[in-house]
This record gives C-alpha cells, structure tokens and sequence, in this order.
C-alpha cells in the first residue's frame, strides 16, 4: 500500500470517528449539563434550589381529592407569600371538554408592571394523577422552574413593564378544569397576552418547544428568538403534528377559549414514569429541570419587556434548532423557491454528469435498488418492532405506555440492525460508482420533500440536508477521491437534525413507532453516502452493526425483567353490581402476577363486553379478567330524585347522588338517547359533547364527599336509562378486605381505575 493510499486510509478513519461524534453531539447538545448549584447566585436560577420544591411537592400523590392535594396547594401558597407576593385563590365547579366535573382551586399571583399593556402568564398546574403517581415530574417540576424563576427574578430589583401574572392550576389531569375555571371565569384572563407553560409527560430528556396559536406562528417565533434562550429544542415539524394531535395542555384552554397564544415547554423521555408511583423526586433528571430553566429566565426577562398585545400574525415560519446556532427561522414562503432551487440544482449536476461521463443510465436505475430494498427491510423491521417485542415478552402489554424500561435499549437494536442491512446492502453495489449511486437518494429526498411542502409545511426544513447532499454530488462529479473530512462537513446539517429524531418518535410516540426510527436511520444513512461510498470494507462495518445489535440485544433481554427498580403494572378492582346482586374481582393485567391472581384465581375469565362495555379508562384499555368475588357489605350512593317535569315534548329530570362511604369518583352513563341539555353541580356539558359522546354522561371526581347534582333534559317520549359507577381508591387499605401489600417488583396500573372499590347501579325512568 502507497504511503497516499495509507493516508487516505487514516483520513477515511478519522472522519468516521468524527462522524460518530457529531452524532453524539446532536445529542449533547440538546440539553445544559448539571452541577450543583445551591449557593449559586441569589439573581440565577439554581436547579438545585428548585428541586428543593420539587422534593417538597411530591412526598406523596396529590390529586383532586387526595390528602396531599390541600397540602401542596398551602405550600405553593406559602412560596409565593415567601417572596412577597399577595396571593390569591380561585374556587369553582367546572367540567372542561371532556365532562369531567371536578371542585378546582387556582393558585395565583401578579407582580405589578410600570406599564398599562398586556400581562405575561407563567403556567403550570399542582395536582398529580389520581391515584398513586406523585407528580415529580408531572408537574411539581413545572411549578418549581416558576418559583425558582421568579424568586431569581425579584432577586434583581427590576421593575418589568408588563404584569406578570403567577397561575397555578388545579384539576389539569382531569380535563384542564382549572385552566378552564381561570379563562371563563377569572377578571384576570382577559389582560394575558401570552402564557409560559411548564409541563411534562416523562421524567427526563430535552424539553421540547411547543407553540399554541390559532393563527400564524411567525412573529411568536421572532421574539423567541430575540430572547435567545440558550438549549432551544423545537422544530416546526414537531408544532405540525402537535397540532394534529389530541395533546391538549391547560395552555390550549387559553388559545381555544381566550384565543391567547403561548408557548408549551415539556419534557418527554423516560415516558414508562408518567402518571405512575415512579414520578418522583428521584427520577426526575436534574439536567431535564436545569434545562425548563433555561428557558424560563431568558424569556421571563425578554417578555416581561415586549409589547404583548403586537404578537399575532397571519405569517408562518420554518424553525429548527441546530447545535451553534440555536433556532433557525425563515418564513413559510420561502419552501417553494428553496425546493425550486434544489430541483434545478439536481437536473443541472445530472446533465453535467452525463456530459463528463460520470453517470451512466444502467448504473443509475441500479443504485436505486439497494435503497429500495434498505427501505423496505428496514422498515418492516421497525414496523414489526412492537409486535415482535410483546409476543417475546407478552407481560410489556401491560406497560400501557408503549416504550418499556429497557426502550432505549430497543431503539439502539433496531438501529444497529438497520445501519448492519444498510452497510451490507451497498457494499453488495460497490462496483457501481457513488455518483450514480446518489442520484436514487436525492431523487427519493426531492420526492419527500415536494411531498412535505405540499402536504405537512412544518416539516420543509427537510430540504436544508438535501443542499448538502447536492453539494456533495457535485463534488463526486468532479473528484474521483473526495477529501472525506469534506464529505462529513456537508453530511453535518443532516446528522444535527435528523439523528434526534430517530430516537424523538419512538420515546413520544411508543416502540410501536419504531418504525419511524428505522426508516429515519436509512434515509440519514444514504444522506452520508457520499462519504460511506468512499469506505473500501462497508461488508465489515456491516459486520460490527450486526454484532453490536447482537450485544445490544442480549443487553436488552437481560434488563427486560421486571424488579424493583423495574416493576411490572398491575391492577385490581373489587366490583360490585347492585343489579345483579353479583360482586367479581377484575383486572386489565394482560399478565397478572401472584399478587393479584391469588383473587382471581383459575376461574378467571375474559369478561363479555355487555357486562362492562361501559367501563371507562384512557387508552380504551379494557378488562382482560374477572372471577366471581365474595360479597361485602358496600354501602351504594343515595339517589334522590328532587324533580321530574314534562314541558311540552320534553322531559326535564333533577337528581342528587350523595355518598354513603368515602369515595372518589363517579361515573354515570347512558343508554343511547338524545339528551338536549345536562347539567352537572349546576355546569352546563357542552352541546358539542352531548353530540358527539358514546354512553358516558360525566365522571365527577369527588372532593370531601360532596354530592352529585343531575339535570338532564330530553325528549318525553325517550326511555333514560342511567348507570352509576361510584368508586374509591381504598381496595388495600378497607377493613372488610385483606389484600397484602404489592410485591416491590409491582407498581398500580396507570390510566385506569385501580386499586378500587366499585359499585355499579342502573336506575330506569320511562
């Protein structure tokens, strides 16, 4: 071998070793790192200070209802009054969109500004989800990023110019009641010009940017820009499917019901945590909390001085952030020129290619094999990953998140196995020269991107790795042996925005999006191929790919049992039906351990779906078992009826369900009539919902036992049947039960009513 040859060997290695830690950089550099910082300056916002909150606000669950419900609220209370701030509550009945009736008490305060204009809103909500999840993350964290942020902000001795305007709310997890309460009802609401809101649906990863407007997102993106917060992780392809998607915060209750804009930062990782008795104070990634404050003090400061009320716009823009250069903007008319531009580039380069020779029609239609083929295997791989996952390990169906304890590890595999297919696809068509080779890639990436401009703007930002991936053909076209340092440099902007991705859908979305993963990982692959056509032995990298998806693979076997620092979902209701005078024992484990099968026992049996197809969770999740229960002395709600009046051709019902027993939640449903209004504790449901509802009616998630008030209206000649679901989270603590204690390898099933005493009785009125 030539000493040139040598050294074009050593500078292939090198800029492959640089290629994998520009990868490791794309993620690196989403978030700041972490150090202790308790005797930080008074004017800086300390995580470690936060976390003191944090730690405070999540010694116990505290949803509506709940004991530690009233005990955290007097500590926000107390925080606030700590800083000198007078601080007041707000107190009433809402039902929000989704008829989940609820008593919500908002927590708030304002700093005065020296001006008259708009308010700036910081936002986060204090109730956990019923019933064991703690809420470290979801959201004490939130809070904490306010209280810290704003006792750092006092701490300058600044006077703002605009109001800035403290809200705590109640009631989120229940249907973003005390958002809904604060919007509709509280004289403060219509001085907001924009929100701030902290949330979390994990305990760690980046925190992601989310906007909420109902017109175009360019002037919001300007200003946050200017505020130049330090780790932006956003994307506008992200602010598309979000607004897609059912993904509702108390911040959308402000941009549907008050049409006032705002900004979402949530955290998404580790998403096997959320709504469980796992989001504590420990898990909670402090780089996660220190990065919720990193965009709370530049905007806070940046906001508290802009013209508020100047911030809608009929403009959209393409965003995304790059390591470097934080966030990258430019208006939503500039996808067609730049995919103009890409397009004339691309035929241009290939009537110089066949001009010089260096590309040949046959090799061409040849280089779009292996892509094809990578494509495809590759994506069936990730499209059967869930599949594949929960039959080998059928106890993960009860993981109702969709991405287990070991699913970075599964991400990792799916990636090894793509990236092994890739290697040893291509190394098949090495005599087929790389020039020709890349004319498949561009053409499939100018496909993707015509079809993202047409169909999902918010993703047109797909177009700036292509230019690089130009850039390189048309050095290919001209070199026989491209500088390989060259080749990575323009393969860059690919690596820092796609490599996220790939592990971005899987962890928001479920392993069941695995497929995203893979798919992603083959078009990055063949978006580096200018420099991977350069390697003599792909067949060996091929090889490596295969072997680390073996090791990763056995890595992920072994940590897919389930311990105490992994336990397993289970769930138990003890049932009574007063109709039939019939109790059962139930459960939504797919896989029930001996805890809860010593109830159920060998006569379980799938339930019918006439005997609980009423039976509301989130997920649709249903009953996989029941097993005949013995009898108990459960007291039913007392059910009054105080009116019944026909006027005309309607029929206008009043009733009051009082409690016997402590309880926690009731559901009343209906038979399928049409029901012109409802009212619930004097609430109005919203006609859309009447409308649009199956048989549920509302779920009142009760407080001090307080009663439930009825008044529906339909038409005289209908037949209401109505079923009454009350419950209360007291299986393994009731006297006239013996339930052991949960095994340290088991956590409550999230999502769904568990742990419950439940009793069921249908009253008919024809």
């Amino acid at each position: 071998m030539t000493k040139q040859r040598k050294t074009m060997k050593f500078s292939r290695t090198l800029a492959l070793f640089l290629l994998l830690a520009a990868v490791f950089w794309s993620y690196k550099a989403l978030t700041p790192t972490y150090g202790p910082d308790m005797d930080a300056s008074p004017q800086i916002f300390s995580t470690d200070r936060a976390l003191v909150h944090v730690k405070n606000l999540s010694v116990e669950p505290h949803a509506v209802g709940f004991p530690g419900h009233a005990r955290a609220r007097s500590y926000i209370i107390s925080e606030l009054k700590k800083m000198g701030l007078e601080t007041s509550t707000q107190e009433g009945y809402t039902a929000g969109d989704w008829a989940n009736l609820s008593k919500a008490t908002n927590i708030l305060a304002r700093i005065k500004g020296t001006s008259e204009g708009k308010a700036l809103l910081l936002l986060s909500h204090y109730d956990s989800n019923p019933h064991s999840s703690h809420g470290a993350s979801d959201a004490a964290s939130g809070v904490a990023t306010i209280l810290e942020g704003v006792r750092a902000f006092l701490e300058e001795n600044q006077n703002p110019k605009n109001d800035i305007i403290i809200l705590i709310t109640d009631a989120e997890e229940l249907g973003l009641n005390g958002a809904d309460l604060f919007v509709n009802k509280h004289p403060w609401a219509k001085d907001v010009g924009l929100v701030l809101n902290f949330e979390a649906r994990g305990s760690g990863g980046p925190s992601y940017m989310l906007i909420e407007t109902n017109r175009g997102n360019g002037t919001l993106i300007k200003e946050f820009s200017e505020a130049h917060p330090e780790y932006p992780v956003a994307n506008s392809l992200a602010y598309s499917i979000y607004k897609m998607l059912p993904n509702d915060t108390d911040l959308t209750v402000f941009r549907e019901d008050g049409d006032i804009d705002g900004f979402n930062f949530a955290f998404i990782d580790d998403h096997f945590d959320y709504h469980t008795a796992l989001d504590t104070y420990e898990r909670l990634d402090r780089k996660t909390l220190a990065h919720q404050g990193s965009y709370l003090m530049p905007l806070l400061k940046h906001f508290s001085e802009s013209d508020l009320g100047n911030l809608k716009s009929l403009n959209d823009y393409i965003y995304f952030n790059l390591p470097f250069f934080n966030l990258v903007s430019y208006p939503f008319e500039w996808i067609w020129p730049m995919f103009g531009f890409a397009l004339l580039t691309f035929v241009i380069l290939l009537i110089v290619g066949f001009k010089k020779k260096r590309l040949h029609l046959k090799d061409i239609l040849r280089g779009f094999l292996p892509l094809l083929f990578t494509l495809v295997v590759n994506g069936a791989i990730g499209y059967f990953c869930w599949t594949t996952i929960t039959w080998w390990y059928p106890d993960f169906k009860d993981m109702l998140h969709g991405f287990t304890y070991n699913g970075h590890l599964y991400i990792v595999v799916y990636v090894m196995i793509s990236l092994a297919v890739c290697f040893w696809t291509y190394h098949k068509f090495r005599k087929t020269g790389t020039p020709n080779l890349l004319v498949a890639p561009i053409f499939v990436w100018l496909v993707i991107c015509g079809l993202v401009a047409q169909y999902l703007s918010g993703a047109s930002f797909f177009v700036i790795p292509l230019f690089g991936l130009l850039a390189a053909f048309m050095v290919t076209l001209n070199q026989d042996e491209p500088n390989p340092f060259l080749m990575v440099f323009l393969g860059l902007p690919a690596v820092f925005i796609y490599s996220p991705f790939i592990k971005m859908f899987p962890v928001g979305l479920g392993l069941k999006m695995m497929v995203a993963a893979t798919v992603f990982t083959t078009l990055l692959f063949v978006l580096m191929l200018p420099f991977f056509g350069q390697l003599k032995n792909k067949d060996r990298l091929a090889y490596l790919f295969l072997f680390l998806f073996m090791v990763f693979g056995i890595s992920s076997h072994i940590n897919s049992d389930f311990n105490a620092e992994r336990p397993k979902p289970s769930s138990l209701l003890y049932v009574y039906n007063a109709d039939t005078d019939t109790a059962t024992w139930a459960t939504y484990d797919n896989s029930p351990i001996d805890w809860n099968n010593q109830f159920l026992g060998d006569t379980k049996h799938k339930p019918s779906t006439e005997e609980y197809e009423t039976l509301s969770s989130k997920y649709r999740t249903q009953l996989t078992y029941i097993a005949d229960a013995p009898k108990k002395n459960i007291i039913l709600p007392w059910i009054d009826t105080v009116n019944d009046t026909i006027i005309g051709d309607t029929r206008v019902l009043e009733l009051c369900i009082t409690p016997k027993r402590d309880v926690n939640r009731l559901d009343v449903y209906t038979n399928p009539i049409t029901l012109q209004k409802a009212k619930v504790n004097r609430i109005p449901l919203s006609e859309h919902f009447l409308e649009t509802r199956n048989s549920k009616l509302v779920t009142h998630y009760i407080t001090n036992n307080d009663f439930t008030e009825l008044e529906l209206t339909f038409p005289k000649d209908s037949v209401l049947e109505l079923s009454f679901y009350e419950a209360s989270n007291d299986l393994l603590t009731h006297p006239d039960f013996s339930i052991p204690k949960r095994p340290e390898s088991s956590i409550p099933m999230p999502f769904v009513l568990n742990d419950a005493i439940l009793t069921i009785k249908t009253l008919r009125f024809e």
